[in-house]
């Protein structure tokens, strides 16, 4: 099992940024792939970034692209989202979640663990 705890989340003015962490715990030992999810009150959860294994690879929802950067460090077992330039359609509950494979997956249904969300809210 692995333990996905997120922090960071808070209100924020538009324009503004904020940094999301997810710290793993539990059996981290194997490889894995890590993605960040919202989910808007009445919506489905959405992708907004994953980031493989190594780092080397990422990729963006495109209403996010530009203004988010994922990137992880694997010695303390964390992953990290940042968010710039805020807008308040971002407003959501953020979700981290892991996945047993070092290629990144873009659905809810790849990920295997995930935590108990954030809230980002963005006042315009």
């Amino acid at each position: 099992q692995v333990q996905l705890v997120e922090s960071g989340g808070g209100l924020v003015q538009a324009g503004g940024s904020l940094r999301l962490s997810c710290a793993a715990s539990g059996r981290t030992g194997s490889s894995s792939a890590m993605g960040w999810f919202r989910q808007a009150p009445g919506n489905e959860r959405a992708f907004v970034a994953a980031i493989s294994w190594s780092g080397g690879y990422t990729h963006f929802a495109e209403s996010v692209k530009g203004r988010f950067a994922i990137f992880r460090d694997n010695a303390k077992n964390t992953v990290y989202l940042q968010m710039n330039s805020l807008i308040p359609e971002d407003t959501a509950v953020y979700y981290c979640a892991a996945r047993i494979s070092a290629i990144v997956g873009l659905t809810p249904k790849q990920y295997d663990y995930w935590g108990q969300g954030t809230q980002v809210t963005v006042s315009s």
